[in-house]
């Protein structure tokens, strides 16, 4: 290698390709986001681990659309055979960058720097461009995206056939990430835009009742979602840059005086929350893969909704599925993965009938009821007070509903 390099290098490890990924993961990352992004600033380099690769094979195993070359691993610039790759070396030779999340941040700015039309490119770094910004030692978050997860399905991919029916940990530690609360820096005002959408919801949900009654108790057609998550609202308007409507109204008195700690919280749309960040990059390369191996194994993944949902989602952002063509990812569709593990789930779920005859003998008293609540509440000095209902005239033919959705389902 020359002293001064007049471009800058980007540094790739190979060990191996399996299905339509390049290993390790981090490999596979960094070309997914060059090919997001559509960047050809950068001169690539793959660096096998075999000293004895077969270049042929090598190349071969690598999308078409990508211009590589091949070099082994004492060709390397001095400044990064110390390295853990990937890496990238700036024009005089003299500075190395490594580390997945340095450089897929670096590749990103350099990105935009070259074409400020790419705003949505640097959006990927997320509020205050802080995205996988904090390194792993420090970073919870980074270590699980940069470090945990990658490895974690790279041994799942090669694991025992006995290993690979248990669902790695950091993937259900995702799984649980997905599940908690979202903040923002505009938390409260979102929050309240919920409410007013969640009391909408339940005003149209009343009005179809009243019209199931009206018709004689006939059932009338219910739609779950009969308005679009305002996340999702607010997410994907980001995305196509528009303006969310829901934010040009003042909101109603009653929802501006509710309490902050009353306000319902935000659902994840994206892997950090509400946008697509450079995590939703660095993760998307290493779920497929874990749920493509599922898919051929057989292995249940009906106990992991909210990446499923996720990486559904992920494959709507304007941009992703040019991305995966570029690389030969062939993304799945979540009926794709659901359709062997659902019908297995939900013969386990609910009983024959015989069963069902039985758990009702066993438990047909019903315990609890208004009568212990009353009691606990009158101990701690509240006492509640009953009014008649708003609309006693209400009837409703739970036997033409089905039966999910009668109270006595849930033992009410």
């Amino acid at each position: 290698m020359k002293d001064s390099i007049p471009e800058e290098h980007l540094y790739l490890g190979f060990s191996h390709h399996y299905g339509d990924s390049i290993f390790p993961l981090h490999t596979s990352i960094s070309l997914f986001l060059l090919s997001y992004c559509d960047c050809k600033l950068f001169k690539v380099f793959l660096v096998p681990t075999g000293e004895n690769a077969d270049d042929q094979l090598v190349t071969n195993t690598l999308p078409h659309k990508f211009e590589v070359c091949l070099i082994s691993r004492h060709q390397l610039p001095m400044v990064v055979q110390s390295c853990c790759l990937p890496a990238v070396v700036v024009k005089d030779g003299k500075f190395c960058r490594a580390g997945l999340s340095v450089v897929l941040r670096h590749i990103i700015q350099k990105t935009y720097e070259a074409d400020a039309s790419k705003k949505d490119i640097l959006e990927l770094l997320g509020f205050k461009k802080t995205c996988l910004k904090a390194c792993a030692e420090v970073s919870g978050w980074t270590r699980l995206c940069e470090i945990s997860i990658p490895l974690a399905v790279e041994r799942f991919l090669t694991g025992s056939p006995e290993h690979c029916q248990t669902i790695p940990a950091d993937i259900l530690e995702l799984e649980r990430k997905l599940g908690e609360p979202v903040r923002v820096h505009n938390d409260d005002k979102i929050r309240r835009q919920k409410l007013q959408q969640q009391k909408a919801d339940a005003k149209a949900t009343l009005s179809v009742l009243a019209k199931a009654s009206a018709a004689g108790g006939k059932p009338v057609e219910m739609h779950e979602h009969s308005l679009p998550s305002l996340e999702l609202s607010i997410a994907f308007s980001k995305l196509l840059v528009q303006e969310v409507s829901a934010t040009v109204n003042r909101e109603p008195s009653h929802i501006r005086k509710t309490k902050t700690s009353d306000l319902p919280p935000l659902d994840h749309v994206f892997a950090e929350g509400l946008y697509f960040t450079l995590a939703d990059i660095v993760l998307l390369p290493c779920i497929h893969q874990f749920l493509v191996f599922s898919k051929k194994r057989g292995i249940n993944l009906l106990n992991l909704p909210l990446i499923s949902s996720w990486y559904q989602r992920v494959q709507e952002v304007p941009g992703v599925k040019k991305a995966a063509d570029k690389c030969n990812m062939q993304l799945l569709q979540i009926l794709e993965l659901q359709s062997g593990a659902a019908e297995e789930q939900l013969q386990s779920c609910f009983l024959i009938p015989g069963e069902l005859q039985e758990e009702e003998e066993e438990d047909n008293h019903f315990l609890g009821g208004p009568r212990p609540t009353m009691t606990k509440l009158m101990e701690n000095g509240i006492e509640a007070k009953f009014s008649p209902h708003p609309c006693p005239d209400w009837t409703l033919d739970w036997n033409s509903l089905p039966a999910a959705v009668r109270p006595g389902e849930g033992k009410l």
